[in-house]
Parts: structure tokens; sequence; C-alpha cells
């Protein structure tokens, strides 16, 4: 799962713009839960959470 800020608009103290939660769950695996806060603007954000996404699952199989 994946969810965030990814900006223009959006940010609260606490959770800046580029803010991205990532959750994996697996059977038989813990369950994880990263947060990272991504720089750039909405492109740049969205890039760099798909490419984490990626890298994620890739680890995780």
């Amino acid at each position: 799962a994946v969810t965030g800020i990814a900006g223009p608009g959006g940010a609260v103290p606490g959770k800046p713009v580029g803010t991205v939660w990532f959750g994996l769950a697996r059977r038989g695996r813990p369950v994880r839960a990263l947060r990272h806060v991504f720089p750039g603007d909405r492109t740049a954000v969205r890039a760099a959470t798909v490419a984490e996404a990626l890298r994620l699952l890739g680890e995780a199989a």
C-alpha cells in the first residue's frame, strides 16, 4: 500500500509535501510500514514513490 502527500498542497505540521508511507504485508512475514520524505515537486515525488515501491517489492520477493 502507498499513501502520501505529493503536493503542491496538502502539507500540515509534521507532514510536509513529499511525505509518503509504504505498507507491505506478506503471508509468513512481518508487516512493514516505512515512511519517506522525498524532495521535489509533485512529479518528482511521484516518480520517487514508484521507484521505491518497486524496489521494496523486489526486496520482498
